[in-house]
């Protein structure tokens, strides 16, 4: 059975026969309602597409592109590892591995009686829809060990909302005619979005109302596609910029995670001026001090050795950016906290912000390093 494909290095001819210039595909066996199916992830240069393949038109998709579209192919069975090589004459070289000769991971000891395993929010074993659907886990609830890492971040994640929930449902009653309302800006494939939903509705037995949004069409149209395959009620999906955002009614709790640059700005903007109970939002890319630090030629600063090297002052620049918008906010009356948060892509940028409103507005004043530095933050503007 094939469990998994790879397929790379594109032929000039890839646009012409698919419709996009893809420059990788990846296919994995997935779980459906309709029995073993196919989920693959299609990659531009800017872009990736989603798509589901029935056994027999993956089958066949690979037959007419391995080795033909694409150079390179990588087959997965439960038997053996199979790479298809193309040289410059167009000739096909086949390479199979046996499976008992491919290198696996190391086993993992059993548990001793005074290890405790971990007890996660989304429980191991228990089947949970999004989570098969998005191939996490099999139709047993067991999770598929190369999502073992994106399983834990999102218990992670579930985590953190739970912790807020609980603060908000001491001041607050929440029920089907008033649903804890939540905004996530920027959701992308929207793991996260559907993780929230999932935790709230089914296991907290909380009413909530959710909506994601996204610049990517075709992100958007495949939330909605998942929605729709999992009947869930009060989730929805919209192309937008956060910018622009205009809900018709405010939010308890706003969702960033890595909002580029200053649309995590605007996110916390609206969360402010729309009164939101309660923000978490992970920042992603801040270019814009460390734009305006590279225009402004900083002279006899005590920063000065942080911007000598353009790697520091990136780094320096990023957590200026975060420390400046912690500071906005508890002049906003939130009660901040920076928390570490492992992300979905395995990246540094692991910086969590959660802000609880705690007080009405005080100050707003800009912090002295501001003038320092001869910067304006876009959260100030």
């Amino acid at each position: 059975m094939l469990l998994s494909a790879t397929l790379s290095k594109p032929n000039s001819n890839v646009e012409e026969k698919l419709g996009k210039a893809y420059e990788k595909i990846k296919i994995r066996a997935e779980n459906s309602s309709e029995g073993l199916a196919y989920y693959a992830e299609m990659f531009t240069k800017t872009q990736v597409f989603h798509q589901h393949f029935t056994e027999k038109q993956v089958l066949d998709f690979l037959r007419e592109n391995a080795g033909v579209t694409f150079k390179n192919c990588v087959k997965r069975t439960d038997e053996s590892e199979i790479t298809l090589l193309t040289n410059k004459k167009g000739k096909v070289t086949e390479l199979v591995k046996p499976l008992k000769n491919i290198p696996q991971a190391k086993k993992l000891e059993p548990l001793s009686s005074f290890q405790k395993k971990k007890q996660y929010l989304l429980e191991e074993g228990k089947p949970v829809p999004f989570l098969v659907l998005l191939g996490v886990m099999n139709s047993e609830g067991k999770v598929i060990s190369s999502k073992y890492d994106k399983f834990k971040q999102i218990n992670r994640f579930l985590e953190f909302i739970n912790d807020t929930v609980k603060t908000l449902t001491e001041n607050n009653s929440y029920t089907e005619e008033n649903p804890i309302r939540i905004v996530d800006f920027g959701c992308g494939k929207s793991y996260l979005t559907f993780a929230v939903h999932y935790f709230l509705t089914e296991i907290k037995k909380l009413p909530c109302k959710i909506e994601g949004l996204d610049l990517k069409e075709d992100v958007i149209l495949y939330c909605n596609q998942m929605t729709e395959k999992l009947k869930l009620k009060n989730l929805i999906f919209h192309t937008g910029n956060i910018s622009d955002y205009s809900g018709k009614e405010n939010p308890d709790i706003v969702i960033t995670l890595h909002a580029c640059d200053t649309a995590t700005d605007f996110a916390l903007q609206y969360a402010v001026e729309h009164e939101t109970k309660a923000i978490l939002s992970v920042p992603c890319c801040q270019h814009q001090i460390n734009q305006q630090l590279k225009n402004n030629k900083i002279q006899n600063s005590n920063f000065e050795p942080l911007l000598k090297w353009g790697l520091l002052q990136e780094k320096f620049s990023s957590l200026l950016t975060d420390a400046l918008r912690g500071e906005w906010l508890e002049s906003m009356g939130y009660k901040v906290q920076m928390l570490e948060f492992i992300d979905m892509e395995h990246t540094p940028k692991n910086i969590l912000i959660r802000a609880i409103k705690n007080s009405e507005k005080t100050t707003g004043n800009k912090p002295e390093i501001i003038d320092t530095l001869k910067i304006k933050p876009e959260i100030w503007k």
